[in-house]
């Protein structure tokens, strides 16, 4: 790997004082020095320093104060000047205690916190990508939240930050660990990130759907809420919060020293392993106290102390984390209170209640994650990783069995998913049904299973086929078609129409959702597109994408219909419940239209699958190839939701299971990636429908279990070979 080049990319340095990215041992002192002296340990300018923190104290002093002027009650400025001045009604103290200052203070502790926090991960990682949400550490805090709500334990506020405590705490140590504390650059990082983070997220989504009556509420709260009914949570969390923060800045000068890179650090005295050790448990611990008092405010903690940085670095000193840590963290104050303020003016009266603060906070920083992958360059891992995962050539023979072993094993489980259920019936029971003579009880059970048996094999074929074109268009085995954008898209369009429109049919879901697909893949597509597609860019890009995508979506179902949750859940954990044949249509349209395109792009696919170059030298029209053949993922994709909804993991782990077993030919590699998506899904879907029955566990969810571990090891495998 060439970590040089990552380690002095002006593109990722413009972001940070320190280097950052990728840092080679093999870089001195003196060739970073004067990266680091911009403003991490030169000159530090008082006035300059002093603006700054003067001006984004008054920023927020401001947003404060509109802030208390906000609310259901009728209570304006008038009102709260008149309280200031001692002629106040007992009636606006009351709003004001009860309410309104309670949300003002869990935002403010909220937004140092996630500051903070963002600003110490960024620095230990040396990548303007980390923060609390691509590292997984919401996701690991927000998954035993819900746990202990979903299984009926009371605990005290202490005992449950605890165990948010330790599930971001396991939850980031693995994304660190698996992405080599996130030297191997930025995309590998955010990519374990999401791995995880989405393994999390469908056990979340598994306990939701089980303890409905539970868990009522924690499905937009999961978005982060600051709205609170009193002080006495913020008042439990503000000494963690100032604990962790002084923690915080005792680590300053060892942060600052850690930026110029392991040896140097070392050479001056630093024991690195010690340092970011303690930095990460400090970071975690804050942004779980965050997540305990309002759930998982997205990219807070990624937005501040970009922005921190970015002001930092026209500010001599401000660099030095003993002021960039206050500055971080009054930066997340002004990123949360802007963003409550902002959603109370969009939503007033109640919604602005029942709308979570953290759906503004993660379009915004969606946005800034896709601004900031513009400008970083391809690192050079992913095209790396892409040589690394051909697969060896493999005998006509072999290929042979393998499909027909698949095969086999395809029509065992579509058998099987036909017999179990939550009532089993014979093989007899399914051939008299065949033929029409079955009796009223066991026609209505199959008539029921059969679409559903159907549509998990077919989605699961289509995403497979999606990912295969996607990895071989962006030379990337690590990326997958919910990447593109193109699954949150779809079920954005979906779920939007189905909420407006209650019991309208499946072409006009259909339709909707290929929309709200070929929308977000264009966005995707058309920001990464610079100078070329650039595949870092791509993923890092469709990442951001997705979760913006995704915050719209809770918008929208607690906005349209907050009564009806379980619909957008089911849909997002990815399930072929009440299926019928006429919505089988749309995914087998699309598998008819691109497996035979995909059939005659198939050397395309080899030679793309390569590098930059040979596609050119051969003819190939690279960027009008890369468009049919990104849109034809597109489309198989948003036809895949369609009939199961979002099923995760299946476009990745499928394609790179059939390169291992038959090699990197597409000729080949297009129907063993097939089978082997149609496979996981329908095994998943008839254990979802077994296991627990009458309840049920969605199909996404079970995918989403057995590919995210398969999805670590290929980032762990990635990870010794790149060392």
């Amino acid at each position: 790997m060439n970590h040089e080049r990552t380690a002095t990319d002006p593109d990722v340095l413009l972001l940070v004082d320190e280097p950052v990215g990728v840092h080679d041992p093999s870089d001195d002192v003196a060739a970073v020095a004067p990266q680091t002296e911009r403003g991490g340990t030169g000159r530090t300018s008082r006035l300059g320093v002093g603006v700054a923190f003067v001006g984004i104290s008054v920023l927020a002093l401001v947003l404060a104060a509109v802030h208390l002027t906000q609310g259901t009650a009728a209570v304006g400025p008038l009102d709260l000047l008149r309280l200031v001045t001692g002629d106040g009604a007992d009636q606006t103290a009351a709003v004001l205690v009860a309410s309104r200052v309670p949300r003002l203070l869990a935002g403010v502790l909220v937004g140092v916190a996630l500051g903070v926090a963002g600003a110490v991960l960024q620095s230990v990682a040396r990548n303007p990508l980390a923060s609390p949400d691509t590292l997984a550490v919401n996701a690991g805090a927000y998954v035993t939240v819900v746990a202990v709500a979903a299984f009926g334990v009371s605990v005290p506020f202490y005992l449950q930050s605890g165990l948010a405590f330790l599930g971001g705490l396991a939850a980031t140590g693995l994304v660190l660990v698996v992405a080599r504390g996130g030297s191997d650059g930025p995309t590998r990082l955010v990519l374990a990130g999401s791995a995880i983070m989405l393994a999390l997220h469908s056990v979340t989504m598994l306990l939701l759907t089980l303890f409905e009556q539970e868990t009522t509420g924690l499905f937009a709260w999961g978005s982060g809420s600051i709205v609170q009914s009193g002080t006495r949570t913020v008042a439990f969390a503000a000494p963690v919060v100032v604990v962790g923060v002084l923690a915080a800045l005792l680590l300053a000068r060892r942060l600052d020293l850690l930026g110029l890179g392991d040896d140097a650090a070392t050479v001056l005295g630093i024991d690195v392993r010690s340092t970011r050790a303690v930095s990460v448990v400090v970071a975690v611990l804050l942004a779980a106290i965050a997540v305990t008092v309002a759930g998982p405010v997205g990219f807070v903690g990624l937005a501040a102390p970009v922005l921190a940085r970015l002001v930092g670095r026209r500010v001599p000193g401000l660099g030095r984390h003993a002021l960039l840590l206050p500055f971080a963290g009054l930066t997340g104050v002004v990123v949360v209170l802007g963003a409550d303020v902002l959603l109370r003016i969009c939503f007033p009266g109640t919604l602005s209640i029942a709308v979570p603060t953290g759906v503004v906070t993660t379009v915004l920083g969606a946005g800034l994650l896709m601004w900031l992958a513009r400008r970083l360059r391809d690192s050079g891992p992913a095209a790396q990783a892409a040589r690394g995962a051909l697969g060896r050539p493999r005998s006509q023979r072999t290929v042979v069995v393998v499909v027909a072993a698949l095969a086999v094993l395809l029509v065992a489980a579509v058998v099987t998913g036909l017999l179990l259920g939550d009532r089993v019936v014979l093989l007899g029971d399914v051939a008299n049904w065949w033929e029409g003579v079955a009796g009223r009880q066991v026609d209505f059970v199959l008539s029921q299973r059969v679409p559903r048996v159907l549509a998990a094999v077919l989605a699961g074929a289509a995403l497979a086929l999606a990912g295969s074109i996607v990895q071989a268009v962006c030379r990337n085995p690590l990326a997958e078609p919910g990447l593109l954008g193109v699954t949150p898209g779809a079920g954005l369009g979906a779920i939007l129409v189905s909420l407006l429109v209650p019991g309208i049919g499946i072409w006009p879901v259909a339709g909707a959702a290929a929309v709200g697909a070929f929308a977000v893949f264009g966005l995707v597509y058309g920001l990464a597109y610079k100078g070329g597609l650039g595949s870092d860019r791509l993923v890092l890009i469709g990442i951001g994408a997705q979760a913006g995508v995704m915050a719209l979506i809770t918008l929208v179902v607690v906005v349209v219909a907050p009564w009806d949750v379980n619909l957008a859940l089911t849909w997002l954990s990815g399930s072929t419940y009440g299926r019928t044949l006429d919505q089988l249509l749309p995914v087998t349209g699309a598998l008819l239209l691109v497996v035979p395109l995909a059939a005659v792009y198939r050397r395309e696919l080899d030679v793309l699958s390569l590098d930059e170059d040979t596609p050119r030298v051969l003819g190939v029209p690279l960027d009008r190839t890369r468009l049919l053949l990104l849109g034809s993922a597109a489309l198989l994709t948003a036809a895949a939701a369609c009939a199961a909804g979002a099923l995760a993991f299946v476009g990745l782990v499928a394609p790179h299971m059939a390169r291992a077993l038959v090699g990197a030919r597409h000729s080949r590699v297009v129907p063993v990636a097939m089978l082997l998506g149609a496979l996981p899904v329908s095994v998943a879907d008839t254990l979802g429908r077994f296991l627990i029955a009458p309840a049920q566990i969605p199909a996404g969810i079970g995918t989403a279990l057995l590919g995210a571990p398969y999805f670590v090891y290929l980032l762990w495998r990635g990870r010794a070979r790149a060392a």
